[in-house]
């Protein structure tokens, strides 16, 4: 296939993507939520259903509808008139559940065959070590010369071309023209140099690498930018390397990990045994791992927006979107054993962190160590890291500016609003802080 400037290609009979991942359980999680309402409609009728608080009021509504509905197929009976009968509830039911599979299912094989396939520019590799590269977008069309250099840290389970998920949606060709030069860390599939690595070897070993780099290349300090999981990477550099380090920019960054603590956090304790052996034997914590602990936080995210996508039609601008963003989520990569075991049962079990039990190259990280001036970015409607938790880390930052945003936790960098609503408070942070 020949991929085009807007990333569709010129056949669309590539062999269909295996995603989303983890299939098994997207499909057998739709299925459940909806065969479920069978039962859960006998314990409605019979009045043994326990609602939610504050849905009270449309149970109760929903049951008048109902009686009424019983009440015109009785008379409907009685008149000896049964074509006049509404649909029992059962079958009206049952064809919603048959209508919401379907429209699910199309969702999923649009997405698997859709033409779509990424197609960028791509930045030159100015620095390499194992699987980790360096990917400087100061050499990507549009770039202004020189520019004062930001070293990107995305998190470890994900690939970073989030942040450069297409040409129209990327904070970082936003950035290049602008008078900056990012600096991307690209960590890369683990391959044996890297399957016995923790998050020291990663912060003190490979960051500093990189960071050692872009001082070679620009000879400036850069400011540095950690989205997500990579902003605790880029927080302990920072406090290691104060003196090489103009700025932190911190997206989405988690700190206190008990603060609005999903329901699944409170189960990783129990889990560790198992889950740590199972790990310790397969060397690292597999893709498929991550992608159900995700799920998890909120399983009705991923039905839901495959209902939808299987109801829209046409290669709009946003299923062209939606699908760059799932080729992205379905592209992520394990985690090393010792750093699984460090973000799992250390960051999520324990809250390493926030207790001040979270260590470095033997170094405690301690957020008041670090005194550059940061801009801590928090999503308002983030369901992965929680706002809470993103706040704590702003609070005890001694020169730390925060902004909340009203997006998401992925919506911040590749959303359609993302550059009114996010990036433009962080052009302004840049301008004032890191004057050129």
């Amino acid at each position: 296939m020949t991929a085009t400037a807007n990333g569709i290609g010129s056949s669309s009979r590539d062999a269909p993507r295996p995603g989303p991942r983890p299939l098994p359980l997207y499909l057998s999680a739709a299925a459940t939520t909806w065969l479920s309402s069978y039962a859960s409609s006998v314990a409605w009728k019979n009045g043994s259903l326990d609602w939610k608080p504050g849905l009270s009021e449309t149970a109760a509504s929903l049951k008048t509808q109902l009686d009424a509905l019983e009440a015109a197929r009785a008379a409907a009976a009685a008149g000896r008139n049964p074509s006049a009968a509404p649909d029992s509830f059962e079958t009206a039911m049952e064809e919603e559940v048959r209508r919401r599979l379907d429209r699910f299912l199309s969702g999923i094989e649009r997405y698997r065959h859709h033409p779509y396939r990424r197609a960028v520019a791509e930045p030159a590799v100015c620095w390499k070590d194992g699987a980790t590269l360096l990917l400087d977008y100061g050499t990507v069309p549009g770039a202004a010369p020189g520019g004062i250099p930001i070293l990107v840290v995305p998190s470890l389970v994900n690939r970073g071309y989030v942040l450069d998920l297409t040409e129209e949606r990327s904070l970082l060709r936003d950035l290049a023209p602008r008078g900056y030069r990012p600096f991307l860390v690209e960590w890369g599939f683990p391959g044996e140099a890297e399957r016995r690595f923790s998050l020291t070897d990663y912060v003190a070993g490979r960051l500093e690498a990189a960071l050692e780099a872009v001082l070679t290349i620009t000879g400036t300090r850069p400011a540095l930018l950690g989205y997500c999981m990579g902003g605790l990477l880029a927080l302990a550099l920072a406090q290691r390397r104060p003196r090489d380090v103009a700025g932190l920019l911190l997206l989405a960054t988690p700190f206190d990990f008990a603060a609005d603590a999903p329901p699944i956090a409170a189960a990783l304790p129990g889990a560790e045994p198992w889950m740590a052996g199972t790990i310790e034997t397969l060397g690292w914590l597999p893709t498929d791992w991550i992608q159900a602990l995700f799920f998890a936080l909120d399983p009705l995210l991923v039905i839901n927006k495959f209902l939808r996508f299987g109801q829209d039609s046409g290669d709009t601008p946003e299923a062209l979107a939606f699908v760059a963003l799932e080729d992205w989520l379905n592209d992520g990569v394990p985690l090393a054993a010792p750093v699984a075991r460090e973000a799992l049962f250390g960051w999520y079990g324990r809250n390493t962190p926030a207790i001040g039990d979270w260590r470095i190259a033997g170094q405690t990280v301690i957020p008041e160590q670090v005194t550059v001036p940061a801009l801590a970015m928090i999503p308002a409607r983030d369901r992965i890291v929680p706002p809470a938790s993103a706040r704590a880390l702003a609070d005890r930052l001694p020169n730390a500016t925060r902004a909340d945003v009203a997006l998401g936790h992925i919506g911040m960098v590749v959303s359609a609003g993302a550059p009114r609503r996010a990036w433009t408070t962080l052009h302004t942070w840049l301008a004032e802080t890191l004057p050129g």
